[in-house]
Parts: C-alpha cells; sequence; structure tokens
C-alpha cells in the first residue's frame, strides 16, 4: 500500500445529524462581526492531525454524535479524536485517539457515541475545501465556509489535500499506533471543594473551571453563591453557538440596561430568566447580556463533549491558575509530537540496521 500523492476524496455515505467541516477557527476576523467557529474540541482536532502527520489547524470532519459512515477512496492515514464511537473500518475494530491505515475503498462506521458528543475525523493532507477569511470552518449560521456553508448530507464527496511528506512512521502502510486521551490525563483533573447536600446517587457532574466574569458582582450574594455551589444541566437548546444550562434563577442585586460588548467563546451570558448560556465557537462577537463569568480556554474542549442533560459544576479558578491549565495543555501536545518522532527515529534506525 503506497500513499498517493492525487488528490483524494472522502466518500460521505451517511452523513448523521450534523457532520461539518471544521480547522481550529476563523482568527482576525472578530472585527467584522465574523464569529470565531472551528472544533469545538480544538484539542481533539489537534491530536488528530499530529497522528496523521497534519498542520494542527487542518481541516477534519466534526461528527456530532453520530452515527455516521465514510468511504475513503485512496490509501491513507487516518485517525478518530474526540468521543468514543466504537467504530469499526471494513467490520474490524478500529479506536479513537490512534493514527490508522486504510486502504483504497475501505468503509468507516461510526456507530452512536459511546460517551461524550463530537467526534473528529482527520485524514492525512486535511479535508481541502475552499479557505475563507482564512480558514476552512464551516458557519452555519453566516451559511459560508466548509462545504457551501452547510451540515455534509448522504452522498457528499469531501476533497482531501495532498498528505504531507516525510514522516515514514505515518505512512499508509506504517503500523497503527495510538496516544493517551485527554480525559486520562492527570493536567484535566480539578481539585474543588466537596458538595454540600449532594445525594449520593447523584449522576457524576463535569467541573468547568470559570473566572469570574465583569458583571459578577452585580449579582445578588445568594446568586454569586449558587452560581459556584449549584450544579447546571445542558439543555436541549444548546448547540455550536452555545451551551444553554438549567438550574436556579441568577438574580441581579442592580438590574439595569447594558451596552452590547465584545464577547468571545466561553463567556457566561445571564438572560432575563436567569439561566445562564455559555457562549460557543459560532457564537456572536458581541452581547449585551450580563457577564457572570468566563469558561477558561483549557477546559472548553470538555463542554464540546458534554452531552444533554449531563450536570455541570463550574469550580472558580484565577488568571494564574488559567494560564497554568492552557500551558500543560499544550505540554500533553509537545509530548504527541515527541513520542512520534522518536518512533519515527526508531523505524529509521531499525531500516538502517536491515541494511
Amino acid at each position: 500500500m503506497s500513499q498517493s500523492k492525487a488528490p483524494g476524496t472522502i466518500e460521505v455515505v451517511r452523513a448523521g445529524p450534523l457532520s461539518t467541516v471544521q480547522d481550529l477557527g476563523r482568527r482576525g476576523a472578530r472585527h467584522l462581526g465574523v464569529a470565531q467557529g472551528g472544533a469545538l474540541d480544538g484539542l481533539a482536532l489537534e491530536v488528530g492531525n499530529r497522528l496523521v502527520g497534519n498542520r494542527p489547524d487542518a481541516a477534519a470532519v466534526e461528527i456530532t454524535f453520530g452515527p455516521a459512515t465514510f468511504r475513503f477512496t485512496r490509501a491513507t492515514r487516518i485517525a478518530i479524536t474526540g468521543t468514543e464511537f466504537g467504530a469499526t473500518l471494513d467490520g474490524k475494530p478500529v479506536y479513537s485517539w490512534w493514527s490508522l491505515p486504510v486502504d483504497a475503498g475501505q468503509t468507516l462506521v461510526l456507530p452512536a457515541a459511546k460517551r461524550g458528543m463530537r467526534g473528529y475525523l482527520c485524514i492525512a493532507g486535511g479535508i481541502d475545501v475552499l479557505p475563507m477569511l482564512g480558514s476552512r470552518s464551516t458557519d452555519l449560521a453566516s451559511r459560508f465556509g466548509g462545504l457551501g456553508g452547510r451540515a455534509l448530507r448522504d452522498g457528499d464527496r469531501l476533497p482531501v489535500g495532498v498528505p504531507p511528506a516525510g514522516t515514514g512512521c505515518l505512512a499508509p502502510d506504517a503500523p497503527e499506533f495510538g496516544v493517551k486521551a485527554p480525559a486520562w490525563c492527570a493536567f484535566v483533573r480539578v481539585d474543588e471543594p466537596p458538595r454540600r447536600h449532594r445525594p449520593a446517587h447523584a449522576p457524576w457532574a463535569m467541573p468547568v473551571r470559570v473566572l469570574p466574569g465583569p458583571d459578577y458582582a452585580s449579582f445578588s450574594a445568594d446568586s454569586q453563591q449558587a452560581f459556584w455551589d449549584e450544579e447546571w444541566l445542558v439543555t436541549a437548546n444548546s448547540n455550536r453557538m452555545g451551551y444553554r444550562l438549567a438550574g436556579v434563577e441568577l438574580v441581579r442585586e442592580r438590574p439595569a440596561e447594558l451596552l452590547s460588548h465584545a464577547v468571545l467563546p466561553g463567556t457566561i451570558q445571564v438572560p432575563p430568566n436567569g439561566q445562564p448560556i455559555v457562549l460557543m465557537h459560532d457564537a456572536q462577537t458581541t452581547g449585551g447580556y450580563p457577564k457572570i463569568g468566563s469558561v477558561i480556554r483549557a477546559d472548553l474542549w470538555k463542554l464540546a463533549q458534554a452531552r444533554l442533560n449531563l450536570p455541570i459544576r463550574f469550580v472558580r479558578t484565577t488568571p494564574d491558575a488559567a494560564r497554568a491549565a492552557l500551558a500543560a495543555e499544550r505540554a500533553y501536545l509537545r509530548q504527541i509530537d515527541v513520542a512520534i518522532d522518536m518512533r519515527e527515529e526508531a523505524r529509521r534506525r531499525t531500516q538502517s540496521q536491515a541494511a
């Protein structure tokens, strides 16, 4: 099996409920009112691209929950990251967070996700749709980017770029290998105070680290305490623009009209109904609701994997701790780079000894 340098395609046999082309998003266009967009679980995308030899920001297919099915027209290398699907390649089980060789004509089946919410299908060369404003990401609200600005449909064909040259351990005929998923790494663990009055049978709640926002002090003392102490359920109205949460009503002590200000992915706004909204990557660039907090960048990918009705708990943190969390995430990615380099060095050494 040799790696073709000619462009290939991925055939979308079954698109699933929501599959889109995404990279790491549009940077530098917010002053135009254009959302950042991009993969909601950017960490999973970066790992997947490393496992196939791509640049970290190469475009891939973001699959929301599944099921989905894809067929490959050329021998290549793929990686499935993010959620665990229990995927099969021509009927053979394959794993998430693994670098996998694929033959021309093989079919990848992704059943409904076993846990989590979003997975990423990365392929050597990346999805080669036309870049718009510096990104190949699909903006569903504005209907541009990706494949015609829309979600994928059954029968679509996605163009694939020329695979990167170089690393032999990532060639289609090289053995498969895997890396540790972020969820099993120490850097994602969150220290928090014990929860009072929590029933023993209550479902596990996802800890998400948050910085108090510019309007935090305008909320009543009871609401401030409830924001940290209570748990929040992800509702069915959540999407790529924002996660709408349900819980106790948050009340402002001094209600007043606010001017619209810039908002970012992770900003937590509280509309008049008192139920917080965590803005995600496709959210608008400005907002007029009070901003009670902001999810730190290193924890946004966790929310991307939060299923409907999953309880969330906010854990107060500091700017220094937020920077340290992001540094730990970057260190995890560097460890993967080193592991791939070591694997390539071992391959070359074996070839040299055989010669």
